[in-house]
């Protein structure tokens, strides 16, 4: 929405798409150009909520990096070309791979901007369908996988994923999760530092579980130090515990004595002797769970990025429903959204295993094979090797395991193309690259976000620019791309094919919303600055489940069969390290998303973030001092990196951020972002090392060793 003022300047109300948080921004303009954008005080979600990222949106728009036109390599260089000639280009070489090789040959990588994009959403599966490939990869397999399986296995459908009800919970336990400064995953939580405050001031309290004294543990009424990778055990025993002292599930819930019976070798000993946390700390946590008025568990990438991520979903689920918190105000809740993707089956409910990777048999889940097996598929000679790979708004090299392999891999390649707007450390091996459209110039709607949003609200954010002449937006390429190639294929695009893809997704979002609980188009919704309040999470259980006979069985085969093998090898013990080797995590910033903000300057000045977080007596063992450049050494590969000393990591912890490293390969065109120190985590991640059922990478708790550079 917008409003006029003076001649010249206007005031408008879109939403932020820049992370999960999906704040609602006010923007002022002044003959067209941004002179503040600040946070909407009058959202009902995000409540007036910004962080640095929602500022930067103005640096992508304006960014010289930029890409606009479509381009193709010429050795070193780029050769803008017409959209009509690139297009049909791209699909010829497509089709000529499909005809040398089969369906099969071109691969697919859809990187998380997708989900941030009305356009990716609404056409991009169009695409993907058209293209008919079963080498499909997402970023799913890289932070989330886990926690959708374990919603199908549970709840029917991989995006039925219960939210913490943050505004009325008493007791709030967070594992593997710093929404201080993520501003939540897989949970929509704007203003999460306001909603923490409000939480203490009703008496409320936060845990916090990590291996590193986050920013949300500083925030947290207790943190608790767990050793990476062995989170596992501390959840089946908080489980033990809490069956214990009785169970209280809804009574569409079975499999109760299956559970108890799996989970009785992991008592709270055996679980500090894996992770460190002590048994005390475990039975403690697990009194206050089975008694709080209203709890809610989360865990979120450093518990599914582990070699037992499944399990470890699968128990925080159950902890929230043995407890009676699923499905009550307070507890974990699922959403009403105003565009119901579930219930309206506009989303595939998942499947695990209806076919596997070729080289390693790692299952699909939902039609795509973990990203982990994306370098073996592309390299290994023989039937089925990927030839040709399309990457939509991802940076693989960057953001998946073992990036050195990855990189490789690309280089490789018979042909390339991107749909993306940035020449970056993965597309720079492209030969084509179709740019789309910038997040300012086009429409938007959270089609995801609002079904794991903490308020159930509808807002939809008109384009804040005209599109540019000779511009298209994602959509657009989607819907071109997918027709040439039918064309080049000697086909033509079926009847429905064709509504399909022309059909806008404003149109389609209009529709949706017409059915809705907002029952109001777009235009309507549009002219309400922060959209419509639909009220806060309710109640939705059993009939919001997609399960056969809407019951939940917490004795899912998926879950206990991993289970009973961890409980086989109780007297192994933890994960044995070599001499001098320590534990490698992850971390996020505010101020990152990723590995696609670094080219924004605001985002990036001040104080340095790229090092190799440390605990001093860790570097003073190893005789390095605090600050200089030590060498990392992986199975994957190794970097060269400063350190700095850090009591907020457990003993024997290092941690890298995730999204660096953009200097360190020729060829991208990103000018600040090249600049700016740090490595790519990504270089040292073991793509062999993967999570037990479900192949998502296993990128938490890497052994590795640092010594003077």
């Amino acid at each position: 929405m917008s409003t006029e003022a003076a001649a010249g300047e206007r005031t408008a109300y879109i939403t932020c798409v820049l992370c999960e948080a999906s704040c609602g921004l006010e923007v002022k303009l002044r003959d067209e150009r941004i002179t503040s954008i600040r946070g909407h005080e009058g959202d009902p979600l995000s409540r007036g909520h910004i962080c640095p990222k929602g500022v930067a949106l103005q640096d992508l728009h304006e960014d010289p990096d930029r890409l606009r036109r479509p381009v193709r390599r010429e050795g070193d260089d780029w050769v803008e070309m017409d959209w009509d000639e690139a297009i049909e280009l791209v699909a010829q070489r497509l089709v000529a791979v499909e005809r040398a090789h089969g369906r099969n040959a071109i691969g697919v990588y859809l990187g998380n901007p997708n989900v941030h994009s009305l356009g990716a959403m609404t056409h991009g599966a169009n695409l993907v369908r058209t293209l008919g490939s079963r080498s499909t990869f997402s970023a799913t397999s890289v932070d989330q996988l886990p926690h959708q399986l374990m919603a199908w296995a549970l709840y029917g459908h991989q995006f039925l994923m219960p939210v913490p009800d943050i505004d009325r919970t008493d007791l709030l336990v967070l594992i593997g999760h710093n929404p201080m400064a993520s501003n939540g995953s897989i949970w929509t939580v704007p203003d999460f530092p306001g909603r923490r405050r409000e939480l203490a001031s009703r008496g409320g309290k936060l845990v916090v579980i990590d291996p590193r004294r986050t920013e949300t543990a500083k925030v947290a009424d207790a943190h608790h130090f767990v050793r990476p990778g062995t989170d596992v055990w501390v959840l089946l025993a908080l489980l033990r515990e809490v069956l214990a002292l009785g169970a209280s599930p809804a009574a569409y819930v079975d499999g109760i004595a299956e559970v108890r019976r799996a989970v009785e070798p992991f008592t709270p000993e055996v679980a500090q002797a894996f992770s460190g946390m002590p048994a005390a700390a475990i039975r403690g946590l697990a009194a206050d769970l089975h008694g709080a008025g209203a709890a809610a568990v989360h865990g979120r990438m450093g518990v599914s990025t582990q070699a037992h991520g499944v399990v470890c979903q699968w128990a925080i689920q159950c902890l929230n429903i043995v407890t009676g918190n699923l499905d009550r105000p307070g507890g974990t809740m699922f959403t009403s959204p105003a565009v119901d993707l579930v219930g309206h089956k506009l989303l595939g409910a998942g499947h695990l295993g209806a076919w596997r990777s070729r080289v390693r048999g790692l299952p699909e889940f939902g039609g795509e094979l973990p990203v982990s097996v994306l370098a073996e598929e592309i390299l290994t000679p023989g039937e089925g090797q990927i030839r040709a790979l399309m990457t939509i708004a991802g940076n693989p090299v960057s953001s998946t395991p073992g990036g050195g392999r990855v990189d490789e891999a690309l280089a490789s390649l018979e042909f390339m193309v991107a749909i993306d707007i940035y020449v970056n450390e993965s597309t720079r091996h492209a030969d084509v690259i179709l740019p789309p459209t910038g997040p300012l110039e086009r429409d938007h709607y959270d089609l995801i976000f609002h079904t794991l949003a903490v308020r159930n609200t509808a807002r939809w954010s008109p384009a804040l620019f005209e599109k540019p002449e000779g511009a298209r937006h994602d959509w657009e390429i989607a819907r071109d791309l997918a027709l040439a190639v039918i064309r080049a294929r000697g086909e033509k695009p079926s009847l429905v094919e064709q509504g399909r893809f022309r059909l806008s997704p404003r149109l389609i979002v209009d529709g949706l919303l017409r059915v809705g609980p907002a029952r109001m188009g777009v235009k309507k919704l549009g002219k309400r600055p922060g959209g419509v309040d639909l009220g806060p999470l309710v109640p939705v259980l059993p009939g919001r489940l997609a399960t056969p006979e809407q019951r939940i069985d917490l004795a899912t085969p998926v879950a206990l069969e991993a289970v009973a093998e961890l409980a086989d090898h109780l007297d192994v013990g933890p994960l044995a390290l070599s001499d001098g080797e320590l534990l490698l995590i992850g971390r996020r910033h505010q101020r990152d998303n990723n590995s696609w903000l670094h080219n924004a300057t605001r985002l990036t000045r001040g104080r340095a973030r790229h090092q190799l977080l440390a605990h001093p007596d860790d570097l003073a063992a190893r005789g390095i001092p605090d600050g200089s450049l030590v060498r990392v050494r992986s199975a994957a590969g190794e970097v060269t990196v400063e350190c700095q000393a850090s009591d907020d990591l457990m003993p024997g912890v290092v941690s890298l951020p995730h999204g660096y490293g953009q200097g360190k390969r020729p060829g991208v065109r990103m000018r600040h972002a090249v600049e700016v120190p740090g490595a790519s985590i990504n270089d040292l991640t073991d793509p062999t090392r993967t999570e037990q059922v479900s192949g998502n990478g296993v990128l938490n708790g890497v052994p590795v060793t640092v010594d003077p550079a």
